[in-house]
């Protein structure tokens, strides 16, 4: 006889009857919502905020259908999968070219310091001797500077400036010190150029802005001196699954998922490294030895806001310039889809760089 069996002999048997098979129903619903999310299958809801732009929660609703966080990536050692996933990324650069002749910017291939690189001009540029160094995102594994001109192009339309876009090579292909290495050569190249580091501001997103982090914190290091400014989009800053947000918003961000996709990325960038190693998480670097004036633009819905939170109060604490600036509603580099609050962030994020570099 089962433990139900007795309890049902009596009314009062009865009622905790229906408790504990309610409890039973609970456990075996976690059980399972565990194995979804340890499959990074966890079911979302996504909740489109009133407080948002009607732009906004038209997008939202489209990404919520879209459901780009179910999407899967290769093993962190499969190098024709990742041939494969990174082709699948890329968009005909024809495509790229015409969207970015229709945004009133040039577009040149080019080559700086052995790095291959996009120089970025808006239309109707003068030169005046400053220029804005670019980290593309894609979670060190996937796009290149061709597939993110979406948000390389607005940022140079938006400063004014001069870009240049790092088409590093991306992990697997590369670990994360060829790529830091890489983003450095560039930076050596615009100085032989005669560029010198306060005409010069860098920006990233997502794992573009954690490369961005690590490139300075390497040139300072090597006692270089340091761009004027850094700006960084939602960046993965820490390759861990931790921080409050990485488990509160997992059900509510309508891009990221950590597992499998992000953390095959992470392990592919790190090459065996620690995934708590500064040089691969910078938020775990020691900022108090020096770092150029920060602004960090985050959303509420993104699992990377933990990060920024935690990112900001590291470089505060270490007596660094930083502002923390956050959206209402915004998930992860929301700057890259056509509404008032990439407008508002891009200007904010173009006024910081230009104030930094002077102009």
């Amino acid at each position: 006889m089962t433990p139900l069996d007795h309890l049902r002999r009596s009314d009062a048997g009865r009622k905790a009857a229906v408790v504990l098979a309610a409890l039973t129903c609970m456990a075996a619903f976690f059980v399972l919502a565990a194995r979804a999310e340890d499959e990074g299958k966890v079911e979302r809801n996504i909740y489109i905020p009133a407080t948002i732009s009607p732009e906004a929660q038209q997008i939202l609703k489209n990404l919520s259908k879209e459901k780009i966080y179910e999407g899967e990536l290769p093993e962190p050692d499969d190098r024709e999968g990742w041939r494969k996933a990174h082709a699948k990324g890329e968009s005909s650069d024809k495509e790229d070219e015409e969207t970015a002749k229709r945004s009133g910017v040039t577009v040149t291939e080019t080559v700086l310091g052995g790095v291959p690189v996009l120089d970025i001009r808006p239309r109707d540029w003068k030169d005046n001797g400053k220029v804005l160094v670019y980290t593309h995102g894609g979670a060190f594994t996937i796009f290149s500077a061709y597939s993110s001109l979406d948000s390389s192009v607005p940022m140079s339309r938006a400063t004014g400036l001069r870009l240049i876009s790092v088409d590093y090579t991306t992990a697997p292909f590369a670990n994360w010190k060829k790529i830091q290495e890489q983003v450095i050569k560039v930076f050596e190249a615009l100085q032989a150029k005669g560029y010198t580091m306060k005409d010069i501001a860098i920006y990233g997103d997502s794992a573009g802005g954690g490369l961005a982090i690590s490139a300075v914190l390497q040139m300072r290091d090597r006692g270089m001196d340091m761009p004027a400014a850094v700006v960084l989009l939602s960046p993965w800053a820490d390759l861990n699954d931790i921080g409050d947000t990485a488990h509160t918003l997992k059900a509510a961000d309508p891009i990221l998922a950590y597992k499998p996709s992000l953390k095959n990325s992470a392990l592919a960038y790190a090459d065996g490294l620690d995934l708590s190693d500064p040089c691969v998480s910078p938020l775990y670097a020691n900022f108090s030895k020096g770092f150029p004036p920060c602004l960090i633009i985050e959303g509420t819905k993104c699992i990377f806001l933990s990060t920024s939170v935690r990112l900001y109060q590291v470089l505060e604490a270490a007596g660094r310039e930083v502002k923390l600036d956050v959206y209402e509603g915004m998930w992860h580099v929301f700057q890259l889809y056509p509404m008032p609050e990439s407008e508002t962030a891009n200007r904010k994020a173009a006024q910081f760089i230009r104030y930094k570099l002077g102009i």
